[in-house]
């Protein structure tokens, strides 16, 4: 019988890994943390290891990098799971010697036990019907027998279990942001910065275990801003906070309105990209494609118009300050379009005059973003104003 180890903080992915690891023919040990899980290697000797990057003792590359020192482990294989946002952590597991690199909120049991098998083959899988019972995972019924039935009963299963967890994530995360910006000194501002980019990397795992991929798409892009944020505290301004702030607000109606089957599909999008600067418009298109949004951008506030008066779009980002006609005199003249009159539109502005254009009127915008911006701040902005569009769709 083939051997797997799962090293993972989070018991609840843990436990539905292990659980369908057992049912399929494995057997399987989770380790909580970096160092418990190089603690097991020489007592389990596992086949595979899998393995989360983020870990609370010591990071998913700094494991990887002990277990290729060791001569015995050097060619064991090992699946890591992150975040596609975290693109150079990626790049770090792959240099430290990962064999595979999975996305947590696109990876699925299922999924994952293919993968498996395609890695380490069938020779050391047995019949569901001699496997012993599982450990419990669901309240509600028995694991082993519900990961031993239909898949889609599983899966059915895990999205019940975790929809009734997001009162409580909700809570958690709105105490936390609470916290944050009551924060005193930069120190105090941080851990709670931590604090929330943990719990934001528990919900993305979850939503993915449990099929439901819009909250993970969205909790995916905004784990990789509070890391941003997190390791690199001067990027922390008030444009960013306010992005958290809307984040953490919208997760509320996408927990009310985006956990059914049927509304998991991401939509097909047209934004527009109005800006004079070329490194700042390649900027914004960039963090857009990141997130598989489709976009077309301008210079020109004059073609942008005829733009907007030709064809239909569901995201506008226009920059403040442009030549011939500001982003706001733009604003103006888009709302007279009957098809334009209520399209989500994102004003990017100088940070230094962020907080006097925000507490201005807005113009007919929805949202303000201040440069220099993060990437990953446009790519979050961008998905909370599309995705409430989907779940709220405009009546005129």
């Amino acid at each position: 019988m083939k051997k797997i180890l799962i090293i993972e903080d989070d018991q609840v992915m843990a436990n539905v890994y292990r659980n369908k690891l057992a049912v399929d023919g494995y057997k399987a040990e989770v380790a909580p943390a970096g160092q418990s899980g190089l603690d097991s290697l020489r007592t389990f000797e596992p086949h595979l290891i899998l393995l989360d990057l983020v870990l609370p003792d010591m990071s998913g590359v700094e494991v990887i990098k002990e277990i290729r020192r060791q001569e015995a482990f050097v060619k064991i294989p090992i699946i890591v799971f992150s975040n596609t946002y975290l693109t150079n952590v990626i790049q770090e597991a792959w240099r430290a010697g990962a064999t595979k690199c999975l996305s947590k909120a696109n990876c699925t049991p299922k999924d994952l036990i293919e993968i498996v098998r395609h890695t380490i083959g069938d020779s050391g899988a047995m019949p569901n019907n001699t496997q012993a019972a599982a450990p419990p995972l669901i309240k509600s019924s028995s694991s082993a027998e519900l990961v031993a039935g239909n898949d889609e009963e599983f899966q059915a299963e895990l999205r019940q279990t975790f929809i009734e967890s997001l009162p409580t994530t909700l809570y958690s995360l709105r105490l936390g942001l609470q916290t944050l910006v009551k924060a005193e000194n930069e120190m105090a501002r941080l851990k709670q910065f931590y604090e929330l980019y943990r719990q934001v990397h528990a919900l993305n795992g979850n939503a993915g275990l449990a099929g439901l991929a819009l909250i993970a798409h969205l909790s995916s892009a905004f784990e990789a801003l509070l890391k941003e944020l997190y390791e690199k505290p001067k990027n922390i301004n008030p444009s960013s906070i306010r992005t958290v702030a809307a984040t953490v607000d919208f997760l509320g109606l996408l927990f009310d309105k985006g956990t059914q089957p049927e509304k998991q599909e991401m939509p097909v999008t047209k934004i527009l990209v109005v800006d004079d600067e070329a490194i700042s418009r390649r900027a914004i298109v960039y963090a857009l494609e990141k997130a598989r949004l489709k976009s077309i951008n301008v210079e020109d506030p004059e073609k942008a118009l005829q733009l907007l008066t030709e064809s239909d779009f569901d995201l506008i980002f226009l920059d403040v300050d442009m030549p011939g006609m500001n982003g706001f005199e733009l604003c103006a003249k888009l709302r007279a379009l009957p098809q334009h009159k209520k399209t989500p539109v994102v004003f990017v502005t100088s940070l230094n005059d962020f907080e006097s254009r925000t507490s201005s009127t807005m113009a007919g915008g929805n949202d303000f973003i201040g440069k220099p911006f993060l990437f990953i701040e446009v790519t979050v902005k961008a998905l909370i104003h599309i995705l409430r569009a989907k779940l709220q769709p405009v009546r005129y």
